[in-house]
């Protein structure tokens, strides 16, 4: 059963996606179940990836990368978290800032920071949400103040992707006297810079492989050069990053989903009850069915929308559609996958059930499904 068929993935993308799937199947599948009992980042298997070129490769051709498109990113994150959702977040986010550099960086700034990333030498991150702000990017406390040639950054940010193990990363900080769209900007802080201090976030439910963290700023000075774009430009900028990273986010729903669906399939076909196969219920063989419609939809959707937002065609729509569709259908497949595995559903050992903590992550971040129901609304094409 390939859940995952390249029939809807373009033919420019075949290859990356055979790449991906090879190394999931061979390296993170494998280190799964450690990495997700030990809540321990998955140092080796990032080298790993950074070595065969699957991880840092969205990173244009001319500075050592792949130059992957949106297309190739979908395709390798779907066999990434078909494998492992805290393994494949932890090997996609080597470039997350990296690719803010590559959309709004100058010339001068893309020399100097992308090709580390592209050669495997640094791993990058991104710090825009904070404690007190949520998801409403107008309203974020991290200021940013000018000092002659540098800026002066104070704050805290919340669940910074790579907060710790990152080289640098790009944070989004108020740069107007009062919050509004106008007000914020973007800057490249490298994480060894005095009064940068990160702590991972433990205790996690699902993707405990990947790191997020706890960062303080305190007076962090970082040179005028490392501002990303004009000033008051960075909430725009982020915005239109994130239809880009949600096609991605759909991707990682699609992959869990994928993985929920498979190891409901084999349970309850290998498993024997009143000397009978469980699959032989028609109620079961129905919830099979159902779910593999629900994939299947968030699936065409997903493939629709990375179209429609490569093109630039109604982009923040289409990325909002699949995001909320391909993270929703992942919680909903990966309980009832956990549900048709009975007891042995709740044991947390269990792929089902680490598949079933991962799901619940993806529907939160890169902006929560109601905002993205929000952002649908107030973006719905003319025609």
């Amino acid at each position: 059963m390939d859940l995952l068929s390249k029939r809807v993935v373009p033919e420019s993308a075949h290859e990356a996606k055979r790449r991906a799937r090879a190394f999931a199947d061979e390296t993170v599948r494998p280190a799964a179940a450690e990495h997700d009992a030990s809540g321990e980042y998955p140092a080796a298997v990032v080298t790993a990836a950074q070595d065969e070129r699957l991880a840092g490769q969205y990173v244009p051709e001319t500075y050592g990368g792949e130059g992957w498109t949106l297309a190739d990113r979908l395709a390798v994150v779907e066999e990434l978290f078909r494998a492992d959702g805290g393994i494949g977040l932890a090997v996609q986010l080597v470039d997350f800032g990296a690719k803010v550099v590559t959309m709004y960086g100058t010339e001068s700034q893309q020399d100097r920071l992308l090709p580390p990333v592209a050669a495997g030498d640094e791993i990058t991150g991104l710090a825009a949400t904070e404690p007190r702000g949520g998801s409403d990017l107008a309203r974020m406390g991290t200021t940013a103040r000018r000092d002659g040639d540098e800026y002066v950054l104070d704050g805290e940010k919340y669940w910074t992707s790579n907060g710790v193990v990152a080289d640098w990363i790009v944070v989004y900080a108020r740069t107007g006297e009062a919050d509004g769209h106008d007000s914020y900007s973007l800057f490249v802080v490298p994480t060894d810079d005095p009064g940068y201090e990160a702590e991972p976030i433990t205790g996690k439910m699902g993707l405990r492989a990947s790191q997020q963290a706890r960062v303080e700023l305190d007076g962090v000075r970082v040179p005028v050069d490392n501002r990303l774009g004009e000033p008051g430009s960075g909430f725009y900028n982020l915005a239109q990053f994130f239809n880009y990273g949600r096609i991605a986010v759909a991707g990682h729903g699609i992959g869990l989903a994928a993985a929920a669906i498979e190891e409901a399939w084999a349970y309850v076909h290998d498993r024997e009850l009143y000397d009978a196969s469980v699959a032989d219920n028609q109620t079961v063989q129905h919830r099979l069915v159902e779910m593999r419609e629900q994939f299947e939809a968030a699936r065409a959707l997903t493939w629709t929308a990375c179209e429609r937002v490569a093109a630039g065609d109604d982009p923040a729509f289409w990325a909002s559609l699949a995001k909320a569709r391909a993270t929703r259908t992942a919680e909903t497949v990966a309980r009832e996958a956990a549900q048709l595995h009975g007891g042995e559903g709740l044991r947390m050992e269990t792929r089902a059930n680490r598949v079933f903590r991962d799901a619940k992550y993806p529907s939160v971040y890169e902006g929560p499904n109601a905002v993205q129901r929000d952002i649908a609304y107030g973006h719905w094409p003319e025609e």
